[in-house]
């Protein structure tokens, strides 16, 4: 995905949309925003939690009335699994429940594999996993990109239904080349935003460029990421933690693979010595009785 953080008008369309795909039903949320929703009608979360997959969040400064600006300006970060190049999730999950599939990139979760642990929600930078603690079989929830949509030819729900194109689906190398037209494009001039998938021809959305920050986030943070975001205001403003390049999982992978291989050859030295043992104590078990 391209999640272009100036398109998005914090219409929430995408949100209920991902809810109706994955089967969440949520309860209205509490009065939490200064007499806001005082009638508890609406149902938005504050972030993700065991049941929500994707959130818009607001991101304010000063008195928020330009939109997209530093100053006196707010802008929607929208908040879901990165989809990792190297995901964490995977490196530390003991069970193998995270998984990454080999065509499609996306990092997915086996529930039946699942064991409670939680490390994936310790090991992800972008804090996406989350436990499910509401229930009594409570389990990890985290976006899967709506594979069982992509698997009837569909694309992931937050894409098809985004009016203004903030969300886009396609090839990575795509959306890549996208976000680098739009950042070539001068301020200020119109242009025109292909919505839904990249790859069909929709009506477009057409705005004026903004001034974006010279940066895709995710194309080379942790290693890369398979959902990529432009932005006018700094990324961190809009929940994406500041990260190198390195992926950490890398390492780690690099050392319990080195760790496990260097085992083998003590614990079969173990084993030998034990067995020696063993013997040379049923042999001595056998002389004393012929010698009784």
């Amino acid at each position: 995905m391209l999640i272009d953080s100036t398109l998005c008008i914090g219409c929430q369309a995408c949100v209920d949309a991902c809810r109706e795909a994955n089967g969440v039903v949520m309860d209205p949320t509490p009065n939490n925003f200064e007499g806001w929703n005082a009638a508890q009608t609406w149902d938005i979360a504050q972030d993700l939690d065991g049941e929500t997959l994707n959130v818009i969040r607001l991101w304010r400064s000063g008195n928020a009335t330009v939109k997209d600006a530093e100053e006196d300006g707010f802008a929607f970060g929208k908040r879901h699994c990165l989809h990792c190049v190297d995901p964490s999730c995977i490196s530390v999950c003991p069970v193998q429940a995270m998984t990454k599939d080999p065509v499609t990139g996306i990092v997915g979760y086996d529930p039946d594999a699942c064991i409670g642990c939680r490390y994936c929600s310790y090991g992800c930078p972008f804090g996406v996993p989350q436990f499910d603690l509401n229930s009594a079989f409570g389990q990890i929830n985290k976006c899967q990109m709506c594979r069982h949509l992509q698997a009837e030819g569909k694309i992931p729900a937050c894409c098809d239904v985004c009016p203004t194109g903030a969300s886009l689906f396609g090839p990575v190398d795509l959306l890549q080349a996208e976000a680098e037209r739009r950042l070539a494009a001068t301020p200020g001039s119109l242009m025109s935003f292909p919505r839904g998938d990249i790859t069909q021809d929709r009506p477009r959305h057409e705005k004026a460029v903004p001034h974006y920050i010279r940066q895709t986030y995710g194309e080379h943070e942790v290693g890369g990421t398979q959902v990529r975001y432009l932005s006018a205001v700094p990324f961190e403003s809009i929940g994406l933690p500041k990260l190198d390049s390195f992926a950490p999982s890398r390492l780690s992978e690099g050392l319990q693979h080195t760790l496990y291989k260097w085992m083998i050859a003590p614990v079969l030295a173990v084993v030998g010595a034990a067995w020696l043992v063993r013997r040379n104590r049923v042999a001595a078990e056998r002389d004393r009785g012929e010698e009784v």
